[in-house]
């Protein structure tokens, strides 16, 4: 997945993810620092700044932009989509509840050679949201994850197959466990 270069660009791109389709009507000469401003207000930018941006994503073929009676429509497109979750997978966390409720939380994963750059890329991910590795493919987490694991599932196109999340009551030698995640307390 390309870098997408500039903050004017990934903001719009992060925007256009959370809102899916923007709608203006076209009716100022300066149209393109409009919507900038509508979304960002408060983040100073010259015009010249916001069109190239929006120039940027439409080149990049990440955002499509189409007329229909004075009005505008940007979207993002698929591709721009993909790039767009990077933004939300980059700022993905877990809650954390105040107590454990004594169930682990086991991510197995088996993802073939092929996707070799997804497994680590995923492995990774895990490790940043502080999962521990019990073996190389399987991690354990002791708080509810189950809906960011599965985003990280579909972020990186992977099949039910390739990631399985487990909830286990009881984990043989768990205290490293307890240790690790400081909940012997």
């Amino acid at each position: 997945m390309a870098h997408i270069k500039g903050t004017a660009s990934q903001e719009i791109l992060r925007m256009l993810f959370e809102g899916s389709t923007f709608i203006i009507a076209a009716q100022s000469p300066r149209f393109w620092l409009r919507v900038y401003q509508h979304w960002f207000s408060g983040k100073p930018l010259r015009e010249s700044q916001v069109r190239d941006a929006f120039s940027y994503l439409r080149r990049r073929r990440l955002i499509a932009i189409e007329k229909n009676n004075h009005q505008i429509y940007i979207r993002l497109t698929p591709e721009g989509e993909k790039h767009a979750g990077k933004f939300q997978i980059n700022k993905l966390a877990i809650p954390v509840p105040q107590r454990w409720d004594g169930i682990w939380r086991l991510i197995i994963f088996d993802i073939p050679e092929k996707l070799k750059v997804k497994r680590e890329a995923f492995r990774g991910k895990l490790r940043e949201l502080g999962f521990h590795p019990l073996q190389k493919s399987i991690w354990a987490y002791p708080y509810p994850c189950e809906k960011e694991v599965m985003l990280l599932r579909e972020f990186f196109n992977l099949q039910p197959r390739h990631i399985r999340a487990l909830e286990v009551q009881r984990l043989e030698e768990d205290r490293f466990l307890r240790e690790h995640f400081d909940l012997n307390g």
